[in-house]
């Protein structure tokens, strides 16, 4: 695969600066740097995003993620490796990707049960980070950007 583009982020002026700052703000919230990793990473997947999924990896690595953990992570629900608050922030940031999916797009429980994890600069910084994953995975798989490679 070749990329269309140069990684639109790159292209215009002051996008890097801008996403890096959000990035960083997802950081203030309190919720752990693996879990956060670990929602970007699901949501990447679900999106099919290769780059994503490519740089989600290797910053859980970084982040201490043991390589059963990311290997699982598509079936959190059946894998016994994750915490009930980790369960909780993959089960929003999975209804709030796949927003057209149902009626009630983040039901009040799946809502509820990160909330009874996550005080509300955590939920914050969740929200946030599918937010920016969900950017991520749209700029990268419309322009076919490659796994691996930087931009």
């Amino acid at each position: 695969m070749e990329a269309r583009m140069t990684n639109p982020a790159g292209v215009l002026p002051g996008a890097t600066q801008a996403i890096g700052a959000l990035m960083k703000a997802t950081r203030q919230g309190g919720v752990p740097q693996p879990t956060l990793e670990l929602v970007h990473l699901r949501v990447s997947q679900i999106n099919g995003c290769s780059a994503c999924v490519d740089a989600s990896s290797r910053s859980a690595r970084k982040a201490g993620e043991s390589d059963e953990r990311l290997a699982t992570v598509a079936a959190w629900r059946d894998a016994p490796f994750f915490t009930d608050a980790e369960r909780a922030a993959l089960a929003l940031a999975e209804h709030s990707t796949r927003l057209a999916d149902r009626e009630d797009a983040v039901p009040d429980a799946v809502w509820q049960e990160a909330a009874r994890h996550y005080d509300e600069k955590g939920l914050a910084a969740i929200v946030m980070m599918c937010a920016v994953a969900n950017f991520f995975n749209r700029l990268n798989a419309t322009t076919r950007q490659v796994a691996g490679q930087a931009w």
